[in-house]
């Protein structure tokens, strides 16, 4: 794969764990969700491990594309970028978030 494919699904991947992370906190569940978080423990807890997953591919997928310094420093950005998007993305249109929603 080219280094542009790699840096591509590092940030697919950042955005998708950031989404993931934000998901399986009991008030983004809600705002998104429509529905208590009490009701879906196990998703949620689901949610948070693949948010981790996702970060550390995301990770992976960065050092595939560059040498490891750079490729820490792209990491960092894309995982505060992905938590910006993300944020706004709450704040904005919350149902846009639903897809990536497991229950």
């Amino acid at each position: 794969m080219s280094e542009l494919s790699w840096l591509i699904a590092a940030t697919a991947l950042s955005l998708s764990g950031m989404a993931w992370l934000a998901l399986a906190m009991e008030v983004h569940w809600g705002q998104v969700m429509h529905r208590p978080a009490s009701q879906a423990p196990r998703t949620r807890q689901l949610l948070r491990g693949l948010g981790a997953l996702a970060l550390l591919l995301s990770l992976l997928a960065c050092l595939m594309a560059d040498r490891p310094s750079m490729a820490a420093l792209v990491w960092i950005m894309l995982m505060a970028g992905s938590a910006v998007a993300v944020a706004l993305t709450l704040s904005w249109r919350p149902r846009w978030l639903r897809a990536l929603a497991i229950g």
